[in-house]
């Protein structure tokens, strides 16, 4: 008997596995779709003064799911589970900080900037995403090689 069998339903949730990565990825790209939005959502809201700027809930909420999704995975699969569970976490930490840089130059008048970090984390997590989903397309050449 493992501790965890009582915190967490691992016979249900290894039934379900095979769809983990999937829902990953789905979830990446609504990540970068929600991105854009929350973007567009920061600049208009800038234009009206810094005191208008709030969170984009779309984008917290796939976050917050994302996060809660790569951590299930952390249980099924450990090795890759933690992989993207530390990108999807750099993630939400990245859209922290972002955001609060977003104030900061909503207050001084500045320029709205592209997020640049979590950007470059998100494309991470949407590289090792496709490989954890994808992986069967190339599997057989994959394996001729190595």
């Amino acid at each position: 008997m493992t501790p965890l069998q009582f915190a967490v339903p691992i016979g249900a949730l290894e039934s379900v596995s095979g769809a983990f990565p999937y829902v990953i990825l789905a979830l990446v790209l609504a990540n970068f779709v929600t991105r854009h939005r929350a973007f567009s959502h920061y600049k208009r809201a800038a234009e009206n003064g810094a005191d208008t700027l709030d969170r984009y809930v779309p984008h917290v909420a796939v976050s917050a799911v994302l996060a809660l999704v790569s951590l299930l995975y952390l249980v099924i699969e450990p090795h890759s589970g933690m992989v993207i569970s530390v990108l999807v976490v750099g993630t939400v930490i990245a859209d922290i900080f972002e955001f609060e840089a977003r104030n900061v130059e909503a207050r001084n008048n500045l320029d709205i900037e592209k997020p640049k970090g979590a950007i470059t984390v998100s494309i991470l997590m949407l590289l090792y995403a496709s490989f954890l989903a994808l992986f069967w397309v190339i599997e057989d050449q994959w394996a001729a090689i190595v």
